[in-house]
């Protein structure tokens, strides 16, 4: 890899060199390094572009990296991701997608990674998304997560993009059984003519199933972001969705959040803030020898975190 396949490869996966354990790293349409374990399997699909990562029962504190990164520009691809996780697991996913672009040609990487996770499983998948490069071209990622969560089990989310990224529309999907847990943290910043959405859409069937959707988000410039979140409870469950978001300059952000009881035991919370930085606490940090823009970076930093 050139060096600036090795920035995106640290922006995304937190990775300085070759990780330990299972990983597929995919840079410019092709799979370019790949390590199984005793536990942890990654075949390349026959019949279109993705792998299978099967997971056997009982794996226990282990971990699989799978990212991928774009430096070519105008190169366009769709990958499909299916995640088979065994029972009584516990182990962490740390995906991601990082595009350079220094072209007039658009870049594109759109994705759709399915997880199907068996029963008393714990599972902690981390995705981030980062675009570089001085090109007229756009940076595009199109990411779906789709889950279907085993009795019992519990997996957490945490997506983040923070700069780089012009276009995104980021679709999760899941169901959850008898006793599963979901809780999805994304942290989110666009900035110039940037445009974001996230959508979310859960259907708590089990028994004792719960989620909790947070969003931390801010829009500067002239960019613009919608979050979506449909929360169905088809159960005894508890379910929860929070859009915090900072607007700031011409920025624009909706926050449509939707829940639905279909069983009287269903408790299901939404709530959605959207506003600008005080002006206090800019004054606060200037009195400690801040500038206002500096002031200001520093609030935005602390919220994201």
């Amino acid at each position: 890899m050139d060096e600036i396949q090795k920035n995106l490869l640290e922006q995304v996966a937190g990775l300085h060199e070759i990780p330990a354990g299972a990983y597929n790293i995919r840079a410019n349409g092709a799979s370019i390094e790949r390590n199984t374990t005793a536990n942890i399997d990654i075949v390349t699909k026959t019949d279109k572009q993705g792998i299978d990562i099967r997971i056997q029962p009982g794996t226990k504190k282990e971990s699989v990296h799978i990212p991928v990164i774009l430096s070519q520009s105008g190169l366009t691809e769709m990958v499909y991701n299916d995640f088979y996780i065994g029972d009584d697991c516990d182990i962490t996913i740390i995906a991601g997608c990082g595009i350079h672009n220094s072209g007039d040609s658009e870049s594109r990487h759109d994705g759709i990674h399915t997880f199907y996770i068996g029963q008393n499983s714990h599972v902690k998948y981390v995705e981030k998304h980062y675009g570089s490069g001085d090109g007229k071209g756009e940076r595009i990622m199109n990411p779906k997560t789709v889950v279907e969560l085993g009795q019992n089990s519990f997996m957490e989310m945490e997506t983040v993009q923070i700069r780089g990224v012009d276009s995104t529309i980021r679709s999760t999907v899941a169901t959850l059984e008898e006793g599963a847990k979901l809780v999805i943290t994304e942290r989110l910043m666009t900035h110039g003519s940037q445009y974001a959405e996230s959508s979310f859409q859960v259907d708590l069937n089990g028994a004792d199933s719960s989620a909790n959707l947070i969003s931390r988000a801010v829009a500067r410039d002239d960019s613009k972001q919608v979050f979506l979140a449909v929360i169905n409870g088809n159960e005894r469950c508890a379910g929860h969705s929070e859009c915090d978001a900072i607007i700031m300059d011409h920025a624009k952000i909706s926050a449509v959040p939707e829940i639905t009881a279909n069983h009287p035991d269903a408790a299901l919370i939404h709530e959605a803030a959207i506003g600008k930085i005080a002006g206090e606490q800019i004054t606060k940090l200037m009195t400690l020898g801040l500038t206002e823009a500096e002031a200001e970076a520093q609030i935005v930093n602390g919220f994201l975190k």
